[in-house]
């Protein structure tokens, strides 16, 4: 054989070689879109799992729980991400059977931000339900210094800031309003949207912190992480026990203690107002959202593997990111869910 043709011939073993091990270690592409609050978490798992299987990659889209139920339901992405759960109707209307997969606990902050109040302001529940009703209009309000003692209150105007986008922090946050007060309950009610009485809108957790953090005398809610990462005060909040509360995982988990004894098959249960002195009032789950039968089986079998090791190991990583992980009896019921996913 000539050395021109044994050249030839080693070329093309190197590109069959080549084409091979591509075709080996091909990328899956994991498409998710939806909730907001979790996704500071969500953001570690991905980065983190990629060393645990290179040859996954997940695109997720952090646009709301209503764009990851839109997006789910009409099956442009493998997983939709919610804090919102799906309504009977809503789980109908999709193409298949949707799992709710809780993932994590995450707590919903009253934020504000009042120059000289750094922290420590505490809030009963109504006073919440009336300042976003747009009744409680002034930060000196005497409903306010009654329940702070001490604290400077400027006589300045409450801007309340909110979720201009479908929303599941805004769901569990009228969740929450609905229960503590029936004015509130019968005029606005709760869902990812409603028609806010008063304030300004922001997009995404992100949006919402932001306006807090360059107005001033602003009032906002959004999930503990965004709060801490854009160093924002947090108030106390009054519970259904009548103790004023600050989030932490702590708080936010003894909120879960009680409706996790009773926890439904489908997971689809409020955490809000829960009793208990110690447990923090505005408290949901996240879900991401999956068809039990996967069109793509094999990536069906790489998500499976993803929920598995999240449910296994990623838990350990939520307390760091100011997330309480599953209660363990929790945890038992979701492993076995995953199993059915095919």
């Amino acid at each position: 054989m000539s050395v021109f043709f044994r050249k030839k011939l080693a070329a093309a073993l190197l590109l069959a070689l080549t084409a091979t091990g591509g075709a080996a270690s091909a990328e899956t592409l994991i498409n998710g879109a939806g909730a907001t609050f979790p996704y500071p978490l969500y953001s570690k798992w991905f980065t983190e799992y990629a060393k645990v299987d290179p040859s996954v990659k997940f695109n997720y889209q952090s646009i709301g729980s209503g764009g990851g139920i839109k997006q789910i339901t009409a099956q442009t992405v493998d997983f939709g991400a919610s804090d919102k759960f799906l309504s009977d109707s809503d789980l109908k209307a999709a193409p298949g059977k949707l799992l709710h997969i809780p993932t994590v606990m995450g707590a919903v902050v009253v934020t504000y931000n009042i120059p000289g109040v750094a922290k420590g302001l505490k809030l009963s529940s109504e006073d919440v339900a009336d300042i976003f009703l747009g009744k409680i209009t002034k930060w000196n309000d005497p409903k306010i210094s009654n329940d702070n003692p001490g604290v400077n209150l400027p006589n300045q105007p409450i801007i309340v800031v909110h979720r201009s986008d479908g929303s599941g922090t805004t769901s569990i946050f009228t969740d929450y309003l609905s229960s503590v007060s029936q004015e509130w309950s019968g005029k606005v009610g709760k869902g990812s949207s409603v028609k806010w009485p008063v304030g300004l809108g922001g997009k995404g957790n992100e949006g919402v912190a932001g306006q807090v953090k360059t107005t001033q005398y602003t009032i906002g809610y959004v999930e503990l992480a965004y709060a801490v990462e854009n160093k924002l005060p947090y108030a106390s909040l009054k519970n259904k026990s009548g103790v004023f509360v600050e989030p932490t995982i702590k708080s936010t988990s003894a909120a879960a203690a009680g409706a996790a004894k009773s926890m439904p098959a489908d997971y689809r249960v409020s955490l809000v107002n829960q009793p208990g002195k110690d447990s923090y009032p505005v408290v949901g789950f996240t879900w991401l959202l999956v068809y039990q039968d996967q069109k793509d089986k094999a990536k069906g079998k790489k998500l499976v593997e993803f929920l598995n090791w999240e449910l296994k190991h990623g838990q350990k990583m939520a307390e760091k990111i100011l997330y309480a992980p599953l209660p363990a009896n929790v945890a038992k019921m979701v492993e076995k869910t995953i199993k059915t996913i095919k």
